[in-house]
């Protein structure tokens, strides 16, 4: 029998990946199950986005190998998408390159940045994929704790007691997955600081800017955080293109060339259909924002009252995509919690457990779900 690496011993099959084919497999028996659990839009793109990708397959070199960077007209919508937004000046030649997902550049930051045995802060509770592409590399996860006293910001008097030295890159993730959290440019100035006083590199991972979100703030709006960090940025939420695998990353053009090294050695270019697709999206207009967030508001609204019925408390300033919701009972199981509902009421919620150990005793509602079908997973809870 062949053997498999060592590293597939360091992490499990991602959470998402198993239980849903466990959800999959109720609904092949005929289960009428409600899905809450992931934050995967269920909208389209707007028909421009669309258009564009249609009208690209004429283009002589649509079929072709397409640049590592991505091609020009992409890079250049890109930065004129962080001067417009967040009022980010970036060089589109050096300071930005798209990604097939944000995903990916978790990934690639990690190989072009970590070697064996280098530490990574990471936040608890926080994306499961920091933890994962951190072991897979053969660094060390440190992880920070996030807590609903303290808004679910870093302590920075407590990071200040760590030994710091063996820490390579710090994972920070504002508007925060999954609590909602805000966070806000005084924090980013705080974390570039502890950054620069470490040379811990900082990257920030922000695709849910524009959910449901008054503020949107990117990190180099900081003083000082275009020396220290890197940030990641998506398409799959903000323009409901998840499926299209369409993300970036931005930073100085020193460490954009070292996550580039990495990339140029595992694709052969973003499909450039998709690519045009992803210049339609990012010129749309506030009022593509607004329908969205409208959308999504009245579903939260509903998300709010299935989790009263619930008996699950939550904080009404968070953003983002997703409901994070407190279990009645201290120390309840969030597993066991969410599995009853989904054999007894079929509809599958996130159990924050998967998230970090401060995620024990919370449950998270994704508003990727059609007003209907809340209302039915209502009804069933009833």
């Amino acid at each position: 029998m062949i053997t498999t690496a060592n590293r597939l011993n360091t992490i499990k099959e991602y959470y998402f990946s198993s239980k849903l084919r466990e959800v999959n497999h109720l609904i092949s028996l005929g289960k009428p199950i409600i899905n809450m659990g992931i934050g995967s839009p269920d909208l389209k793109p707007s028909p421009e986005v669309i258009q564009a990708m249609q009208d690209a397959m004429q283009d002589n070199i649509a079929h072709q190998y397409q640049s590592y960077q991505g091609i020009t007209e992409l890079r250049e919508e890109i930065a004129h998408f962080y001067q417009r937004n967040f009022n980010v000046k970036l060089d589109s030649n050096a300071e930005v390159l798209p990604l097939m997902g944000s995903k990916e550049g978790i990934m690639h930051v990690s190989m072009a940045f970590l070697n064996e045995g280098d530490h990574v802060l990471i936040p608890n509770p926080g994306y499961p994929t920091y933890d994962s592409v951190t072991k897979l590399v053969g660094a060390k996860s440190v992880f920070y704790d996030l807590l609903a006293s303290n808004n679910w910001e870093p302590d920075f008097e407590y990071l200040e007691t760590l030994d710091l030295k063996a820490v390579k890159i710090m994972w920070v993730n504002y508007p925060h997955m999954p609590t909602g959290a805000v966070g806000s440019l005084a924090l980013f100035q705080k974390i570039v600081d502890f950054g620069n006083k470490h040379a811990i590199l900082i990257i920030n991972d922000n695709p849910y800017s524009f959910v449901l979100n008054e503020s949107p703030t990117s990190i180099f709006e900081a003083n000082g955080a275009r020396e220290i960090a890197l940030e990641l940025n998506s398409l799959s939420k903000t323009y409901n293109m998840s499926g299209w695998r369409v993300g970036m990353l931005t930073g100085n053009s020193r460490n954009i060339a070292a996550v580039l090294k990495i990339k140029s050695n595992m694709d052969s270019g973003m499909f450039y259909g998709i690519q045009k697709g992803a210049i339609a999206a990012l010129k749309s207009d506030k009022a593509w924002f607004d329908n969205l967030n409208s959308i999504y508001s009245k579903r939260r609204d509903l998300i709010y009252q299935l989790a009263d019925l619930l008996k699950c408390t939550y904080d009404r300033k968070a953003v983002g995509m997703f409901v994070w919701a407190k279990l009645p009972d201290d120390g309840e199981d969030a597993e066991k919690f969410i599995d009853d509902i989904l054999y007894k009421n079929d509809v599958f919620i996130t159990p924050g457990t998967i998230f970090g150990s401060n995620g024990n005793g919370y449950i998270r509602f994704s508003l990727c779900v059609s007003e209907k079908n809340i209302n039915e997973a209502i009804r069933r809870i009833e």
